[in-house]
């Protein structure tokens, strides 16, 4: 049985190039980039440049704004926590959304057991903010704003630019979890007046355990890992220069035309799919909105009157991979945090939809096998 993945939002296989590159550093650059010799040395100078093509990449004004964590989870938690110890005493205020990753929200929930404000921007049926909630809810001691680029959900795409305006107009600092959006969407630190960026290599096709935090030139912070003086004692922890130098690869990798061209693609997926489920004559909604605008590779639906769970377990079987909700909280089968939000925990969305997410190594062949399965096991549950 050949088998489809359509799970990429959860991660993504590593483009072999990068597994070259990865490959020959382990074997040929195995040195500490912290080491004054000549193997140090070696290892130094890919640190520097890899560093030097992930700034470039977001339109850092600087390389040393680039801070290599290992992920996500690691950035997210830095940047929120460590704005929080930094300025409590400017005050204990923070804005997030309802719809954040697990990484952003369980860091939230414990200040507020440190005795910290979260306030939850609700957000519409799209899964998107109101700019004038955001405005309404920022205050004298509001310290930190925090609201993803795009969601891992339901692929829609926050007001970032927009964001980032407001927020540069009061006293807080503008973090964003761009994990999702990082290598599809176009991001500018600059002109969207981010301070503070979360990112995570195996979305896009670079190794796992490995991410970088974005933190603008000016703002400091206690590192939030203690021992060496590693990342311009920002970060401890010697460095992982293969991974590095392979994430830095898929970097390159993903330019802008490649990048054009994979936003394309992915969209192109998104539409075959749904215009193949039309003409099969099946009864289902697109979660959110569906447009060029919102994350290219991330489509959820829902399938009305067909357990989510059941649903992922037939597809399975058959070979096909696609989820439910965040990996990193699937497993506990609870229903999706994100939907809730959207639609309310009365909703039978939130126990009948599934993610469809797209990757590199997807084609057309396998989207029309996908609906064709999808349409044989519909119809089975409607027989029962």
């Amino acid at each position: 049985m050949e088998r489809i993945y359509l799970d990429n939002a959860a991660t993504t296989p590593m483009d072999p190039a990068v597994v070259k590159v990865i490959a020959d550093a382990m074997q040929n650059n195995f040195g500490n980039a912290s080491a004054v010799n000549s193997w140090g040395r070696e290892a130094r100078s890919i640190l520097d440049r890899s560093r030097h093509v992930i700034a470039q990449s977001i339109n850092a004004r600087l390389d040393n704004e680039i801070i290599f964590t290992s992920g996500g989870t690691e950035s997210d938690n830095t940047a929120i926590i460590q704005t929080a110890m930094k300025r409590q005493n400017e005050g204990r205020h923070i804005i997030t959304t309802a719809v954040e990753h697990e990484a952003v929200l369980k860091p939230m929930q414990y200040l507020e057991t440190q005795g910290f404000e979260v306030t939850y921007l609700p957000v519409d049926q799209n899964g998107e903010i109101s700019l004038d909630d955001l405005k309404k809810e920022l205050r004298d001691d509001t310290i930190l704003v925090s609201v993803m680029t795009g969601n891992n959900e339901v692929g829609s795409k926050m007001p970032i630019h927009e964001i980032g305006e407001i927020v540069a107009d009061s006293n807080a600092w503008f973090h964003t979890d761009a994990v999702q959006a990082y290598g599809l969407l176009d991001i500018d630190v600059q002109a969207d007046h981010i301070d503070l960026l979360s990112t995570s290599a195996h979305k896009l096709n670079g190794p796992k355990f490995l991410g970088f935090l974005y933190q603008r030139d000016g703002i400091k912070f206690d590192s939030y890992i203690k021992g060496g003086d590693q990342e311009l004692t920002r970060r401890a922890g010697t460095e992982n220069v293969p991974a590095i130098a392979g994430f830095a690869k898929a970097v390159e990798i993903d330019n802008s035309e490649e990048k054009q061209r994979r936003r394309d693609r992915y969209y192109g997926f998104k539409k075959q799919l749904t215009d193949g489920l039309k003409a099969n004559h099946i009864d289902f909604e697109i979660n959110g909105k569906m447009n060029a605008g919102e994350l290219p590779h991330v489509l959820n639906i829902w399938f009305k009157g067909i357990p989510n769970d059941a649903f992922i377990t037939n597809l399975d079987l058959n070979g096909i991979a696609v989820a439910a909700g965040s990996a990193c909280t699937a497993g506990s089968l609870e229903p999706s945090h994100v939907l809730k939000a959207m639609y309310g925990s009365d909703s039978p969305r939130i126990r009948e939809s599934i993610r469809f997410s797209f990757g590199m190594e997807n084609t057309a062949e396998e989207i029309d096998r996908t609906v064709d399965q999808i349409v044989k096991i519909i119809n089975r549950f409607l027989k029962k």
